[in-house]
């Protein structure tokens, strides 16, 4: 990495992360908030024309969808590159295989995405000079059963070779990313040599907690195994976290008395992945202040009287946390964009892996984005 990066990542004072939810086709709402975002801080910059969120940003991390967004920004693409770059992926990506067997072979063909990943990408490292910030990405190691949360943190504990492991540094980006975007049942595992001449077996990183990856960004930042050493605080660190649309998942009776049992362990998994995502929102809703807050359900509403860390009657939140969502339920989007669906059209937009609604999507994010980006979400106290 160059030493420009690696100054930045160990430089005092306020750090800013964004983290990136997994959620395929749907990433298209997360860039939709993004170039909400993108077009504040530029018009706070001292140079709007060429402003990055790579600027910006010292860490932006991402999940699956999010890893390839993340990878890009952090490359210091413009957001409105990285969207048109998605328009032109998705289709193709995404189209049905001839040859797909449901629950036997993988429902898309992953040479689609390698090679659209590899054009972007090539052979470069992890340690490549041409990640202007920070850069994290999750995926899930199945042969051993562990999450790997890689970044191009030169003291991060696995970066060089030790004689018989492969470092980090040398782990190429493409695979990476290949290997975070490897959701079971849609795409094939991603293998990486690890030691020589043995392979670690990937899949998406959204099969751990981590398919949105806030939380961990913030135990990245914190915890001294990770060996970012960044301080907390309201005004030291600042985490922006931008999802693809969530919603509860329900399975309707008549569909659990088939027994097809792929079908059954796809709807458990995603319901898994959600109740995670939300366990995260509840968590960082509690160590921080958040101005904007999100109902988690109906017993603990929004969490606005259960601050984690009050003492004397004094707030002490950890960091400042904004979440940038679209709720795909059908009450929210009537009351908060003023979108009417169909249970049968909503079950499309909700769809990850059908890009037949991405500019629906894109617009739903758009529309969400007009009120919930604000300036009050980026303190003076992370200006650059």
């Amino acid at each position: 990495m160059s030493k420009a990066v690696q100054a930045r990542l160990e430089a005092p004072g306020p750090k800013r992360m964004l983290a990136l939810d997994g959620g395929g086709v749907r990433g298209i709402i997360t860039l939709a908030f993004l170039e909400h975002v993108e077009r504040l801080l530029a018009k706070r910059s001292k140079n709007p024309e060429a402003f990055r969120l790579s600027d910006y940003f010292d860490l932006i991390g991402g999940t699956s969808v999010g890893s390839i967004t993340a990878v890009l920004l952090a490359m210091g693409y413009k957001v409105s590159e990285v969207t048109e770059i998605f328009f032109d992926w998705i289709p193709e990506i995404f189209a049905n295989p001839l040859m797909a067997v449901p629950g036997v072979l993988p429902r898309f063909d992953a040479r689609q995405l390698n090679n659209r990943i590899r054009s972007k990408l090539g052979d470069r490292p992890l340690e490549t000079d041409d990640l202007k910030t920070g850069f994290a990405v999750m995926a899930k190691r199945v042969d051993t059963g562990s999450p790997w949360i890689l970044t191009n943190n030169p003291k991060s504990a696995f970066w060089d070779d030790d004689g018989t492991t492969i470092g980090n540094r040398h782990y190429r980006l493409a695979d990476l990313i290949r290997a975070s975007t490897a959701a079971p049942y849609y795409f094939s595992p991603k293998s990486i040599e690890i030691h020589k001449n043995v392979d670690g077996v990937f899949v998406d990183g959204g099969v751990s907690p981590h398919n949105s990856p806030a939380l961990q960004m913030l135990l990245l930042a914190q915890l001294k195994g990770y060996r970012f050493n960044w301080g907390l605080g309201e005004d030291k660190l600042l985490l922006i976290s931008v999802g693809t649309g969530t919603y509860r998942v329900r399975v309707p009776n008549s569909l659990l008395k088939r027994n097809v049992s792929a079908l059954h362990a796809i709807d458990a998994l995603q319901g898994v992945i959600a109740d995670s995502q939300n366990l995260n929102l509840t968590l960082l809703q509690m160590l921080s202040k958040p101005r904007r807050r999100w109902t988690i359900n109906l017993e603990i509403d929004d969490q606005r009287d259960d601050p984690m860390l009050r003492v004397g009657g004094v707030d002490h939140p950890l960091l400042s946390f904004t979440r940038y969502d679209v709720k795909l339920e059908k009450d929210w989007l009537r009351k908060k964009l003023n979108r009417n669906f169909s249970d049968r059209r909503l079950n499309q937009v909700r769809d990850f892996m059908d890009p037949t609604d991405l500019r629906t999507n894109y617009n739903l994010g758009h529309q969400a984005a007009d009120y919930q980006v604000t300036p009050d979400d980026f303190p003076g106290a992370f200006d650059i």
